[in-house]
């Protein structure tokens, strides 16, 4: 498989920010966010035999591994790394854009999926039948560029399951924390504000 960088950081999104976890970061993605961090990994990347990645995987120290990208789903061998590390009493979290199908993917999996917003350039990449197969431990992710893109969500957030947990995230260098804060206390909204930790501890350092 192609592996863009290997690393242990703490995991800065999701109900799982705060926790050590090993990173393992797939090369290749389908889509082109304006606001993406992780440029460098749409493609290129070395070619990793999947036995080395799971032994790497081993000896890292933690139990949590989260599998991102890039879009992790672009390589077939990332259901056989899921269903591996998984087997062997890893938690597995899978980062997903949306723009996949997610049905084969382990159950044993925490599936966090992307829904784009117009503000991202890639708003009809999400695809709506992906909802049916999110478990309720599963997670929702939003990330918003302005206003206009808060409003888009509000108006497609009703066809959310209930009981997934929806992150509302700031995007990185274009909107305000305080400002997106404020719009769910004010319409009470019943999401997570998820903000980006590592950004805050070590800025845009490569591999953290």
């Amino acid at each position: 498989m192609k592996l863009s960088e290997f690393f242990i950081s703490i995991q800065g999104e999701s109900i799982f920010s705060g926790f050590p976890f090993v990173f393992i970061r797939l090369s290749g993605c389908n889509l082109r966010c304006r606001y993406c961090d992780t440029k460098y990994a749409w493609e290129d990347g070395k070619e990793v035999p999947l036995e080395k990645v799971i032994d790497k995987t081993k000896k890292a120290g933690f139990k949590k591994v989260l599998i991102t990208g890039g879009e992790p789903l672009i390589q077939k061998d990332s259901l056989k790394l899921m269903e591996e590390l998984a087997s062997q009493g890893f938690q597995v979290l899978l980062e997903t854009n949306g723009s996949l199908p997610i049905k084969d993917v382990p159950r044993k999996v925490h599936i966090v999926m992307d829904i784009k917003t117009p503000g991202s350039g890639e708003e009809d990449s999400f695809l709506w039948d992906n909802l049916k197969y999110l478990k309720k431990s599963d997670e929702i992710k939003v990330v918003l560029v302005d206003r206009d893109d808060y409003i888009w969500f509000k108006s497609v957030m009703r066809r959310l399951p209930k009981g997934v947990l929806i992150n509302l995230s700031p995007a990185w260098g274009f909107l305000k924390p305080g400002d997106l804060a404020n719009w769910i206390l004010e319409d009470r909204l019943n999401v997570r504000l998820n903000l980006q930790i590592h950004k805050y501890l070590w800025g845009d350092a490569r591999g953290r």
